[in-house]
């Protein structure tokens, strides 16, 4: 059955975005300081090959579960292959590192782009234990991602959901602020002509103009892509300079007034945008009126 996390055959959503920290103390109070509900932490596992023992992927999370997508913040926890890529990523810069797109099959488009020429991944399942009001549940996901260093941006991956009810818990989705959906992931680019071709091929959805950049719209969701000297005033100093790269979110509120007064906030093009505090990396919040 479809709902807004779970897409139909065909479709691609956007699912969540990916901010990489050092410390999961100071970003849970960032965002909860903006009327964020957060949830416990956790820590991401894999099947082991050999004995098929749960083990340590290299990275947990806390998370904002909106109603429709969520925003993952991740931290490492162990030295493997993407704990490693991760404190690379880190040590270049804190802030946003990945892009997730929702499918319904991920292990067949996994298939689909890997025939299409696309450096991919071996295919891989993640899971991890999740406090429920009536015990624990296991979220599970299949996830197909891009070598890394295809995408300049960092991690960029498609995944099928495949136990909605224990990462979309009704006590995590309802919000102070009246946060109700992650509408769009920012980029800035050097090249914005570039950049929106990379992930057109990569999602099979066209770019078309939008404003002074680019926009891929998705079934739900889309990526905005805006040259590098006009995301940096949006920003307010450049992310990664002369870089593709993740900038921003735009967040749909149902009442974008409630944080209107915070300090650092200014209209932009109809919608409230606010920096990201220094615990979550260099970017910014665009909050719409939804």
């Amino acid at each position: 059955m479809k709902t807004a996390n779970l897409p139909h055959a065909n479709e691609v959503s956007l699912d969540h975005s990916g901010h990489f920290v050092a410390d999961p103390d100071a970003a849970r109070a960032a965002l909860e300081a903006l009327g964020f509900t957060v949830t416990p932490f956790s820590a991401q596992v894999q099947p082991d090959p050999q004995t098929g023992e749960p083990r340590l992927t290299g990275t947990g999370n806390i998370c904002v579960m909106l109603p429709e997508g969520y925003i993952e913040v991740l931290v490492h926890t162990a030295d493997t292959p993407i704990g490693r890529e991760f404190l690379a990523a880190l040590d270049h810069r804190a802030g946003l590192h990945l892009a997730a797109f929702g499918v319904a099959d991920a292990a067949a488009r996994h298939t689909e782009l890997s025939a299409a020429g696309h450096n991919m991944r071996p295919l891989v399942h993640f899971s991890r234990d999740v406090e429920t009001e009536t015990g624990v549940e296991n979220a599970a996901f299949t996830v197909a991602r891009l070598a890394a260093g295809v995408m300049p941006e960092g991690r960029v991956q498609i995944l099928t959901h495949h136990n909605e009810a224990a990462m979309w818990q009704p006590r995590w989705t309802t919000h102070a602020n009246g946060a109700q959906s992650l509408q769009a992931i920012l980029l800035s680019s050097p090249v914005p002509a570039e950049t929106a071709a990379r992930f057109s091929r990569f999602l099979d959805r066209p770019a078309e103009p939008h404003g002074v950049g680019l926009r891929i719209p998705l079934d739900r969701g889309a990526l905005e892509i805006l040259p590098e000297d006009d995301a940096n005033a949006l920003v307010g100093s450049a992310v990664d300079p002369g870089c593709s790269c993740f900038v921003g979110l735009r967040i749909g509120l149902a009442d974008v007034s409630v944080l209107e007064n915070r300090p650092g906030t200014h209209w932009v093009d109809g919608s409230l945008a606010l920096p990201f505090d220094p615990a979550l990396g260099s970017g910014v919040w665009l909050f719409d009126p939804t």
